[in-house]
C-alpha cells in the first residue's frame, strides 16, 4: 500500500518562534477540522534503564510551557519506567492531514494539588475505574474487574466524593525537541524540528 501526501507548504517562515505556540496552532487545526478521533490521542514510549523499549496510547490532558501532562497509575508500566529512566518520546499520529509531531523530552510527576484538581473533574466512572484497575498488572478474567468496579460504585455512589488513588497521578513531559512533520509528495517531506538551547529554541530541518 502506497499514498501520495498532497499537503500545503511548511517552511522556516512559517513558523512560529515558541514550539508550544506552534503546537497549539497545528492541535487547533486537526481538533476543529474533526477529521482525527481524539486528537489528543499520543503514543508514549518509554524504556527500561537497559534500553527496552515499550508504547502504548494514552491521551494528552494538558499542555503549556512548562511541557505536556497525562495521566496515568505510577504502578504501571509506563509509570515505573519512567521512574528508573525519565527519557520518553511522544508521537501524535494526525494521518488524516498528513502531520505527526514527535516530542523528546524528560518526564516528572506533576504536583499532588495538580493530580487531585484534574481527578477532580473526571467523570464519575472513570473515577472508579482508577481505582478497580490495578494497570499493567495480570488479572484472571474481565469479570475480577467488573466486580472490583461494583464493589467501588457500591461504596461510592453518584455524588460521593471520590479521592484521588495513592499511586494514581500526573506526568509531565518536559520537551528537549519538538519534530514537525508534514508529508508531501514522492516522499520529499518537511520536518523541522525545534531544539532547546538553554532557554531559547533552535529551529533545524532534517531531510525526510
Amino acid at each position: 500500500m502506497r499514498e501520495q501526501y498532497r499537503s500545503e507548504g511548511f517552511t522556516e517562515d512559517t513558523l512560529d518562534a515558541d514550539p508550544i505556540q506552534q503546537f497549539a496552532h497545528w492541535f487547533r487545526q486537526i481538533a476543529a477540522g474533526g477529521m482525527v478521533y481524539e486528537p489528543n490521542a499520543m503514543v508514549v514510549s518509554t524504556a527500561t534503564p537497559d534500553g527496552r523499549p515499550s508504547s502504548r496510547t494514552v491521551l494528552l490532558k494538558k499542555y503549556d510551557d512548562r511541557g505536556f501532562v497525562f495521566f496515568t497509575n505510577y504502578a504501571s508500566r509506563k509509570g515505573r519506567e519512567l521512574a528508573a529512566n525519565p527519557y520518553v518520546s511522544l508521537l501524535f499520529p494526525w494521518h488524516p492531514l498528513a502531520r505527526q509531531v514527535i516530542i523528546t523530552g524528560t518526564a516528572a510527576r506533576v504536583a499532588r494539588e495538580e493530580t487531585v484538581a484534574y481527578f477532580r473533574t473526571r467523570p464519575h466512572g472513570s473515577q472508579l475505574g482508577a481505582w478497580a484497575s490495578e494497570q499493567s498488572t495480570v488479572i484472571g478474567s474481565r469479570q475480577e474487574l467488573i466486580d472490583r468496579y461494583e464493589e467501588l460504585a457500591a461504596r461510592y455512589p453518584e455524588g460521593e466524593h471520590i479521592p484521588a488513588p495513592p499511586e494514581w497521578g500526573g506526568i509531565r513531559v518536559v520537551p528537549e525537541t519538538i519534530e514537525f512533520w508534514q508529508g508531501h509528495e514522492n516522499r520529499l517531506h518537511d520536518r523541522l524540528r525545534y531544539v532547546r538551547e538553554g532557554e531559547g529554541w533552535r529551529v533545524e530541518r532534517l531531510s525526510p
